[in-house]
């Protein structure tokens, strides 16, 4: 409780005498709830808690691993059109190559790419966006970094270096009318809007809807990007029992994407190009299409026991039409490209049911959560992997693209995947809940199929199980510091050996990624800090040269420290940021080709500032800058090849006042101001470029 009253204060302080707090103030629509475990924190760009997968929501200083939950306000302060401009911002354990308009967002935790589809949205997997999302339907963006089966149960691509969980955007007390217009360079326009209203005596029921639009050219030399969202969440809460209901439609389009290259053998990583160089042809497109509806409820069967359950479904179609892959030929950047065409449409549903109850033995508090899960997709894919008379030779300093491919899919795969777990986990509270100490369970089970496109037959069946434990110790040291430990474990899907090995068809049950942390935690009130050290370790899966048996023998090791800080220190200034150095080693490979080797796209030390500035001579102003710095990425396997590290910047404005007495905030932000050209490494590819120097403004206006 101190710490939310902290923050109040905070807020009230930064009011200037003799005007309106809504004119100076960050508009936070971050809502409390009914455990008052989240609420905006000193600053109100991130909150004081989250989602932790089944144990619910919990207080960052109760929770016994490293998370970060970001505000709605964070986001329109940031301008931010994808997941990763919010999460990769200023937090240097989340990496991304900076990459922009490419088919998919990407990024990593923890030096571990995550995939986009794990995300999950009010803590269902398969209910998000596939591969790209816009933020604006989301009251808040959880993130828990390391590996999460027993909380969560097993992502469908299987991450395991971070989650992130997306919370939709629920009707607050006072109602809202918020326009947003934006624009970004070179000539993309668009904008959002935001209703809210409850309804009834008490105010029991909800809507919130949001629609977003924006289209034209990006920053990037022809590359264009539309993307549309409409979103509606509904919800009631009568006593004792609290229903939601969240419905979208999303659909998002680049034209010109940015895929990567590689490169020959023998040949040098090339002097990166101007960085608005598009490195595919300009009649290339990707396109998502999505769209969801999900349920949840809760009701209090006493003081002491809580039931919830929740289901969704969703479905998404894909297209794709473009490189498939490209490779520089020579020194003087002469690169061939081939062109592929790929579709998929998927069709999702999600469900969670569970108890969370409280009992006490002797001195000893429990805090117990039953919970199970079922999660199933089906998926057609479409397509060919080169489009005869389409390969394409040309120069990745003044690129020239011939005539556009018409798209052609033929029908190539049908699978279905089904997974199911069951999980029970207990917190226990000793010395007046100034030690707790977590224990839980997780079963899981994993069941695909392929069937044959012509024949509608099964092919073949993967049916396997796993068991996940998960402990972790927190200690409040005193009632600023906490400190913990965990030991937690992740599950990706297993795979079945090659027709090649001499053990084919053999089928490996989901593997397990393990992790080891420590860290400590330091609220000051209106400034806190994270420390962490850690280890995860990931098998992999090859074919042994001598024995020429498949089996997962490979191993990667990531161990790092991390650094993050977020809050006001001063009145008038917030900061967020940190430093992360993680080492990825492959500590066990096949016939020990590359051991001890770092694997690739991975930085080994990363560091990120992101500070605001209220100017005290013009009231209303705030001044705000980012840097992120980081080290150089080997991109070959046996640390050949690498591109150096880099260092970018962006600096922005708002402005907070009255226009017709209703509250407007207008701000500018440029994002790389130097316009500084340097390789990233993006799926699937060995090279990309990062995004060039990129204007982004808008006007959000109460009405």
């Amino acid at each position: 409780m101190g710490v939310l009253l902290a923050g109040v204060a905070h807020a009230q302080a930064q009011k200037a005498p003799g005007t309106d707090a809504e004119a100076a103030l960050p508009q936070v629509t971050v809502q409390e709830k009914a455990n008052g475990a989240v609420v905006p924190y000193a600053g109100g760009q991130v909150t004081t808690g989250g989602r932790l997968g089944m144990l619910g929501e919990k207080d960052f200083m109760d929770t016994p691993f490293n998370t970060i939950s970001y505000t709605d306000q964070f986001v329109q302060d940031r301008q931010a059109q994808t997941i990763t401009d919010v999460i990769a911002a200023t937090d240097p354990t989340v990496f991304s190559n900076g990459v922009s308009g490419a088919w998919s967002e990407n990024y990593s935790i923890r030096g571990f790419s995550s995939n986009t589809y794990d995300m999950t949205l009010g803590g269902l997997y398969g209910m998000a966006p596939y591969y790209r999302t816009t933020p604006e339907m989301f009251e808040r963006i959880d993130v828990l970094k390391g590996p999460s089966a027993l909380l969560n149960g097993m992502p469908p691509g299987g991450s395991v270096g971070g989650t992130v969980n997306l919370v939709p955007k629920r009707a607050t007390n006072e109602p809202i009318n918020r326009l947003t217009t934006t624009y970004m360079s070179d000539a993309q326009w668009g904008g959002h809007i935001d209703l809210g209203r409850r309804f009834g005596a008490d105010k029991q029921f909800g809507i919130r809807f949001n629609g977003v639009y924006r289209n034209g050219d990006g920053a990037v030399k022809d590359q264009e990007k539309k993307s549309q969202l409409a979103s509606l969440g509904l919800d009631w809460r009568g006593d004792g029992v609290r229903l939601s209901a969240d419905f979208y439609s999303s659909d998002d389009r680049v034209n010109g994407v940015t895929r990567g290259i590689g490169l020959a053998p023998g040949v040098a990583i090339p002097k990166a190009p101007r960085a608005d160089t598009l490195l595919n042809p300009d009649w290339s497109h990707v396109r998502n299409k999505d769209k969801a509806a999900m349920v949840r409820g809760e009701i209090d069967l006493n003081d002491q026991l809580m039931a919830y359950a929740a289901f969704g479904t969703s479905k998404t179609n894909y297209q794709y039409n473009g490189a498939m892959s490209s490779q520089v030929l020579n020194a003087a950047g002469d690169f061939k490209t081939t062109m592929g065409q790929l579709a998929f449409e998927q069709k999702k549903q999600s469900a969670e049911i569970g108890l969370q109850g409280k009992l006490q033995t002797g001195a000893v508090r429990h805090q117990w959560t039953l919970n199970a899960t079922h999660y199933t997709h089906k998926q057609d894919d479409y397509g060919r992997r080169s489009v005869p008379g389409a390969d394409w030779i040309t120069n990745i300093y003044h690129p020239v693209w011939g005539p556009a491919a018409p798209f052609v899919a033929p029908h190539i795969s049908h699978t279905e995947l089904s997974m199911t777990s069951y999980g029970l986990a207990d917190t226990m509270s000793f010395a007046e809940d100034r030690v707790q100490l977590t224990l839980g369970l997780r079963r899981q089970q994993v069941v695909s199929d392929t069937y044959s496109v012509a024949t509608g037959a099964r092919t073949a069946r993967y049916d396997s199980g796993a068991t996940s434990p998960a402990a972790a110790l927190l200690v409040k040291a005193t009632q600023h510091v906490s400190l913990y430990a965990n030991y937690i474990e992740g599950l990706s899907q297993g795979a079945t050996a090659p027709l090649t090995a001499d053990n084919r068809g053999e089928v490996f049950p989901p593997y397990k990624t393990k992790q080891k942390e420590i860290g400590a935690k330091f609220d000051l009130g209106e400034f806190a800090h994270t420390v962490s050290l850690f280890e995860i370790t990931r098998p992999s899966s090859y074919t042994d040269p001598v024995t020429n048996i498949y089996s997962f023998g490979g191993e990667q090791r990531n161990r790092g420290v991390e650094w993050s800080f977020w809050g006001s220190p001063l009145r008038g200034v917030r900061l967020m940021g940190g430093i992360a150095y993680t080492t990825p080693k492959l500590t066990q490979t096949q016939g020990g080709v590359n051991q001890g080797k770092l694997a690739t796209g991975v930085p080994r030390l990363q560091g990120k500032l992101g500070a605001e500035w209220d100017v005290p001579a013009v009231q209303g102003l705030t001044l705000s800058g980012n840097a992120t710095a980081v080290s150089k990425q080997y991109i070959s396997a046996d640390n050949s090849l690498w591109v150096s590290g880099r260092v970018t910047y962006d600096l922005g404005a708002r402005y907070a006042t009255r226009i017709s007495s209703r509250p407007v905030t207008f701000r500018a932000t440029v994002l790389n101001v130097t316009n500084k050209a340097y390789w990233g490494m993006p799926l699937l590819s060995s090279l990309a470029l990062g995004a060039p120097r990129t204007l982004a403004l808008s006007a959000t206006m109460d009405f």
